[in-house]
């Protein structure tokens, strides 16, 4: 093949959530993608009177989707004196990831998700009423419990296909309702994966005729709200569990600070129902998944291991949800052993 395709990915200024934009440059066979731009005055990111910036690749892995040697480019975004865009969030979390990184910091990211008609209403929910009540649908099986699969199938192969690090998925609690894990990986490689994961998933979703949301609260009532629970271990911690211990007081010293950049509309869905804490309530337990931190029994049990974050929302930024994590639980270690 005399060219490829290289399909630039990069996240937007859209705010409060961030989109995720993407085009296509046509390569020469065997040419690295270079540095490359766009209007970032359609994409929230600059003014139409100096409406350049810049796309610099960071993580580039096959395309599933256009198959053959076509690439998926995954960029961050700089002015055009090349320095960090102040909506490069991947920027601010390269730093800490150097700084901490003798405390071999790990994450798992379960992140939930809700497909979406054309009119706006979850896959699953009838035009005039609602299914019924949850129950039936976490890891469900059969056509009444169970919606999207196709998609979800179509999802997980091309994920794989693309040599990204996801590890599972399963139906979530809500009908229509979904999760897709991906590492356990370092802080950057995580963020990166999860960032093309969630692209694929929205770009397969239209061969289907509908949308992936990360609304944390796609549905109104008695319904759960969508997460993107972040497993968490250091060297340390899965080596001690006082490490484990003394790494969710660290996340209690600044609760406020971590829920405020967990992602838009957090107090919709942290109510203190459906699985969560309160979003102005911190607390950690074994095996409690009303907790702000859960401690799984394994980790109990074996003295040992991890920590799971179940406050990042859906629409949560990993880069930013990794940076904090990272500097607070490695800043705290770091401190007592100084």
């Amino acid at each position: 093949m005399s060219n490829y395709k290289a399909e630039y990915i990069w996240l937007d200024g859209t705010r409060p959530t961030a989109l995720m934009r993407s085009k296509t440059k046509i390569l020469a066979a065997g040419e690295e993608p270079p540095v490359w731009g766009f209007d970032g005055s359609s994409t929230n990111q600059a003014a139409g009177h100096s409406s350049d910036c810049v796309l610099q690749p960071v993580c580039v892995v096959p395309d599933p989707i256009r198959g053959g040697d076509h690439k998926l480019v995954l960029c961050e975004v700089f002015m055009t004196d090349m320095t960090p865009h102040p909506t490069n969030t991947r920027a601010l979390l390269r730093g800490p990831a150097e700084t901490y990184a003798a405390h071999e910091s790990l994450f798992g990211l379960e992140q939930e998700y809700t497909f979406l008609k054309p009119d706006g209403t979850p896959l699953a929910f009838p035009a005039n009423g609602y299914p019924a009540p949850q129950g039936p649908y976490y890891c469900g099986v059969g056509g009444s419990q169970v919606f999207g699969r196709e998609i979800v199938e179509a999802h997980l192969s091309a994920c794989l296909a693309a040599g990204l690090g996801v590890s599972g998925i399963n139906a979530e609690v809500m009908p229509g309702q979904w999760e897709f894990q991906v590492g356990p990986l370092s802080p950057l490689d995580v963020s990166d994966h999860l960032i093309l994961a969630r692209w694929l998933l929205c770009r397969i979703a239209e061969q289907f005729r509908c949308d992936a949301t990360f609304d944390p609260k796609p549905a109104r009532g008695d319904w759960n709200g969508a997460g993107c629970h972040t497993n968490y271990s250091t060297k340390a911690m899965r080596e001690s569990y006082d490490a484990c211990i003394a790494a969710c007081e660290a996340l209690r010293e600044r609760a406020a600070e971590h829920v405020a950049n967990y992602g838009h509309g957090i107090e919709d869905r942290l109510t203190g129902r459906h699985e969560t804490q309160r979003w102005d309530t911190f607390s950690f337990g074994v095996s409690d998944r009303g907790a702000s931190i859960r401690i799984p029994w394994q980790v109990a049990r074996d003295k040992r291991g991890y920590i799971e974050d179940r406050r990042p929302n859906a629409n949560s930024d990993p880069y930013v949800v990794t940076r904090m994590i990272v500097e607070t639980v490695c800043g705290a270690a770091a401190s007592r052993a100084g």
